[in-house]
C-alpha cells in the first residue's frame, strides 16, 4: 500500500487519527503545501484567480482542475 501524506503539513497520514485542521484549509482558502503522494515541499504560486503547485517528482496541480470536478 502507497503512504498518502497530508498535503497542508506534510506529516503521513494515519488512518484513526484526526489531525486538527486549520480554518483557512476547511474554508478553501488555502493551497497544498506539500504533494499527497510523497510528503515532498511544492512550489506553490498564488494568483488572483487561483494557485498552481509542482511537485519535483509527481507535476503539477492547478486549482481551476481540480473546480471542474
Amino acid at each position: 500500500m502507497d503512504a498518502r501524506y497530508n498535503p497542508f503539513t506534510g506529516r503521513p497520514i494515519v488512518p484513526g487519527l484526526d489531525e486538527p485542521i486549520a480554518r483557512a484549509v476547511e474554508m478553501g482558502l488555502e493551497p497544498p503545501r506539500f504533494c499527497a503522494h510523497c510528503g515532498r515541499r511544492m512550489v506553490v504560486q498564488i494568483d488572483p484567480d487561483g494557485w498552481w503547485a509542482t511537485c519535483s517528482r509527481h507535476g503539477r496541480i492547478d486549482s481551476t482542475r481540480l473546480e471542474r470536478r
